[in-house]
């Protein structure tokens, strides 16, 4: 059943496509072709600004199809499609053995961490070191590099063994690529699946993804270019309460 806006309602069309239409409030539009449980999820959505976009000005034309209107000067994104993408990409995060968390704005980080470690998944949430993928036989050595400080400072025998001075100067090499590579510790190779948050903020991840040919799963807003990414979630991705409940309906069982 497909279902067209009149006033504050609905009516059936041919050729109307399914689509969220805001009118008044919520609780007062019917959405006979949405489910009960669909519903609850759209209302969790909104409440968190999933729907917002960025200032019309501000725009990517190929996200007019994400698109549901404009209002206020802003973009508002249509949330029946960022249900179906929610459920496609976990699909896909399921299926992957080795995922990547990527999400570097400072407001980010925690959540950041927080899906990663849920999904027991890598995650880098502080600066995306130039070459960490395409240049990746130069990180891993970075990588072991800093298994090997772990190992040297937790063996309390060889550190008692050090001056004060070693001492500080492992702890100070061990602190500085912990910043970078510290949620990267386990990775052992290339990941199956790269999730993106910010596309206009790693944009290096991004060519590094796309010349490697890693699949991407990308929080797509109204400023983005989902051409870039293999599976697109349209959403907010400047309010940490709408990437919050977009990663956590990701990493969710």
């Amino acid at each position: 059943k497909v279902y067209k806006r009149q006033s504050f309602g609905y009516t059936r069309s041919q050729d109307a496509q399914p689509s969220l239409r805001r009118t008044g409030r919520l609780e007062n539009v019917n959405f006979p072709y949405i489910s009960t449980t669909r519903m609850t999820n759209l209302k969790a959505l909104l409440g968190a600004g999933v729907h917002f976009g960025h200032q019309v000005g501000r725009w990517n034309v190929k996200m007019a199809p994400y698109i549901y209107e404009t209002k206020n000067g802003l973009h508002i994104l249509d949330l029946v499609q960022t249900l179906g993408e929610l459920k496609t990409a976990r699909a896909v995060l399921k299926r992957s053995k080795h995922v990547l968390f990527v999400g570097t704005k400072p407001q980010m980080a925690p959540i950041i961490e927080d899906a990663a470690k849920k999904c027991h998944a890598h995650y880098v949430n502080t600066r995306w070191v130039g070459g960490l993928l395409t240049n990746w036989k130069t990180m891993s050595m970075c990588l072991r590099k800093l298994n090997q400080l772990d190992r040297q400072l937790n063996d309390s025998k060889h550190v008692e063994g050090l001056s004060k001075k070693d001492t500080l100067q492992l702890k100070k090499q061990r602190a500085r690529l912990e910043k970078f590579f510290g949620g990267l510790r386990e990775l052992r190779g290339l990941p199956d699946l790269v999730v993106i948050v910010g596309q206009q903020s790693e944009k290096n991840a991004v060519d590094e993804c796309q010349k490697l040919g890693i699949t991407t799963i990308t929080l797509l807003d109204s400023n983005c270019d989902p051409t870039l990414s293999t599976y697109g979630i349209t959403a907010n991705d400047d309010s940490t309460r709408a990437v919050a409940i977009i990663l956590a309906s990701l990493a969710a069982d």
